[in-house]
């Protein structure tokens, strides 16, 4: 008996460290985005200090292609809603793998208070 629970208990463990490889993968992946939004953000308060006169340069490979000033503006004003619904998509798949997490911690709990519970049954009858 105490041998099923050991097994059921070590795949419950396996489980367990795959879903915090999940969460430190994911929450690596929105830093990324934090990281991508705050660039975005300069770069857009640097194009609102341009004015009309100045002009817009895109990196396309290894050539700079002028670009009108309102196209520039707009492409990253997209950029930042993207990356502003991306962040929020990870917060919201984060904080379900918490709730899994915790549930999986519950489990992890009860099944190791049963194994010791049989084994201290095994020991009692020897």
């Amino acid at each position: 008996m105490a041998e099923a629970i050991q097994k059921k208990l070590k795949a419950e463990v396996e489980k367990y460290t795959q879903m915090q490889k999940d969460v430190s993968k994911s929450m690596s992946a929105r830093q990324k985005l934090e990281t991508q939004l705050t660039e975005n953000n300069i770069v857009k308060e640097e194009l609102d200090l341009l004015g009309s006169t100045n002009t817009v340069y895109k990196l396309i490979g290894p050539v700079l292609v002028k670009q009108d000033l309102d196209e520039a503006k707009a492409t990253v004003t997209k950029r930042l809603e993207y990356i502003n619904g991306e962040i929020q998509r990870y917060e919201t798949v984060l904080k379900d793998m918490e709730k899994k997490s915790e549930q999986h911690r519950e489990v992890l709990s009860s099944l190791q208070q049963e194994f010791q519970r049989a084994q201290g049954l095994a020991v009692g009858k020897v």
